[in-house]
């Protein structure tokens, strides 16, 4: 009888230990399983590969402290011959010359823009998205499978209709017209409607048997436990806003509305001085891609975090 008490709490310190073993075996890193020299030639592939990538970007910074001609002679040098910030003084509108680039106004008009859209997207997409996933109603099969067909549907296809609809309604070359047919997007009610149905039901049903109706389940319950869709969404949305272009180039035609895309296009094809330009078009494309990139770092453990973790306990 004593030996049996006594092995018992073996075979479980055993089990234990062994499922210990296992549990870090699982976490250890793929590169770990290797001997050291196949190790430090992966490590090393990863750092070669992470430096390509980051190369362009480099590139970038540097050339945006060049002169004209440093830049024409050595596009891939990584040291300025004359380190000068005469491009951020013409983007900026410092330039003694006189010749500075509109690049605050269109700076104005995308951050606009993009924080409009994103905010009435998160809106709507979440509203349209729990009533797809929740709600029962008739005809709400046809409508998800209206929004599947939207999503099939290529956008360049939709442009002269975009047009057509914007001058009719009188909102063509408006701040209107620019926002309200971004408002809404096919993809965000998907992302949505998917990550309410991964929602248990018990947490509404409780909310409503506490007497709360359906708007009220839905602001204060169920939307805080979507976060890190929302983020998600948000992400997305602003990612897609800040670098909108097509929508931009039927629903506009005054440079007062010009956005960082349609005005750098504008840029690029010469619309606005001769020559190369490349320190001014490359910093002015690096200033561009700063707020998206700060955006998406700061917020990146949220982008595919999974949502209703613990949100009911069994």
């Amino acid at each position: 009888m004593n030996a049996t008490a006594t092995a018992a709490p073996e075979a479980t310190a055993t089990a234990a230990s062994k499922a210990t073993a296992k549990a870090r075996a699982r976490g250890r890193p793929v590169l770990g399983r290797f001997p050291p020299p196949l190790r430090v030639l992966g490590y090393a592939l990863v750092v070669g590969v992470a430096l390509l990538y980051l190369l362009p970007f480099v590139l970038q910074l540097v050339t945006g402290f060049k002169t004209d001609p440093d830049a024409a002679a050595h596009p891939l040098g990584l040291v300025p011959t004359t380190p000068t910030t005469a491009a951020y003084q013409r983007l900026f509108g410092l330039s003694r010359a006189g010749d500075g680039v509109p690049f605050l106004r269109w700076l104005g008009n995308s951050t606009l823009v993009a924080v409009l859209v994103t905010a009435g997207r998160v809106l709507f997409d979440s509203m349209a998205g729990y009533a797809l996933a929740r709600l029962r109603f008739r005809g709400r099969s046809l409508l998800f499978g209206f929004v599947l067909g939207v999503m099939a549907v290529p956008g360049v296809a939709l442009l002269i209709p975009k047009f057509l609809v914007l001058n009719t309604f009188g909102l063509f070359d408006t701040y209107t017209g620019m926002v309200l047919p971004l408002m809404v997007d096919a993809a965000g009610i998907f992302i949505m409607k998917q990550f309410f149905e991964s929602i248990p039901r018990e947490v509404e049903e409780a909310a409503r048997m506490d007497g709360a109706g359906v708007i009220r389940t839905f602001w204060s319950v169920v939307l805080p436990m979507a976060r890190p869709a929302l983020i998600t969404l948000t992400i997305l949305s602003f990612q897609g806003s800040w670098n909108e272009f097509t929508h931009f180039l039927v629903a506009t035609q005054s440079g007062q509305y010009e956005t960082l895309t349609t005005g750098l296009a504008r840029f690029v094809s010469g619309g606005l001085g001769g020559g190369t330009q490349y320190p001014l078009k490359l910093a002015a494309a690096l200033l561009a891609t700063l707020p998206v990139a700060a955006l998406f770092f700061c917020f990146q453990r949220y982008f595919v975090q999974g949502a209703n973790s613990g949100a009911v306990k069994e």
